[in-house]
């Protein structure tokens, strides 16, 4: 299957969703049918911190319309920050949307996590991952959510992390796993692959919302 991808929210997100698929359909013998568009991350951040959901449908909806004629035939966001719109870019996107909302539920479900933290961007916390995950309990930095929220901003949009960076997430992960029983941290931001890299022991579990996500792209791109 022809797959479409929103990237560019922030530009490691983009790199680790393209080597992922790159690498599991090498893996799988399959050749990866890719088309992406760029959208750009401090317009997106801006929308989402002013709420200004129809400003950034329109942009996915532009984009989604380009990516439609270069023949896709499913579209994914990578960007968790770029989900506080993805009800309404579903109702107006020509092609079907592999939404990581819905991939990251039914996941949570399916592990059967009932108590998870949280780190990601300001509005990803504190709506409690936009408040999707019923009969699970979700917990955000209660004493440094506004640092977790700047470091994976800055973070986001230079593309790299920084020790600054990595002190302040693996503290706030530590907290929530210590200090209030979480079962699991989500890394509900998809940038923040670039501090917890794949067999690294932080000393917590973690759960990698981008990796379920590119998972679930890249078993659509293996469909005929």
């Amino acid at each position: 299957m022809h797959i479409g991808l929103i990237v560019g929210i922030g530009p490691a997100a983009t790199d680790y969703y393209y080597r992922y698929l790159i690498s599991t359909l090498a893996r799988a013998g399959q050749d990866l049918n890719l088309t992406m568009a760029h959208a750009d991350t401090k317009t997106l951040l801006q929308n989402q911190s002013e709420g200004n959901i129809d400003a950034q449908v329109a942009i996915y909806h532009q984009l989604s319309n380009r990516l439609q004629r270069a023949g896709i035939e499913q579209i994914a966001i990578t960007s968790i920050a770029g989900h506080f719109c993805i009800d309404a870019f579903k109702e107006v996107s020509p092609i079907p949307v592999i939404d990581l909302l819905d991939v990251i539920k039914l996941e949570i479900k399916r592990r059967g996590l009932k108590r998870v933290g949280l780190l990601g961007t300001r509005m990803v916390m504190e709506t409690q991952f936009y408040g999707v995950l019923d009969d699970v309990e979700v917990i955000a930095p209660v004493d440094n959510l506004l640092e977790v929220h700047e470091a994976y901003v800055s973070m986001a949009s230079a593309g790299i992390a920084t020790a600054e960076h990595r002190e302040v997430f693996m503290q706030a992960g530590q907290d929530l796993s210590t200090k209030f029983g979480c079962e699991s941290i989500m890394l509900a931001g998809t940038d923040l692959a670039l501090v917890f890299k794949e067999g690294d022991q932080p000393g917590f579990d973690t759960f990698n919302c981008a990796e379920v996500h590119a998972l679930a792209i890249a078993n659509a791109a293996m469909t005929p």
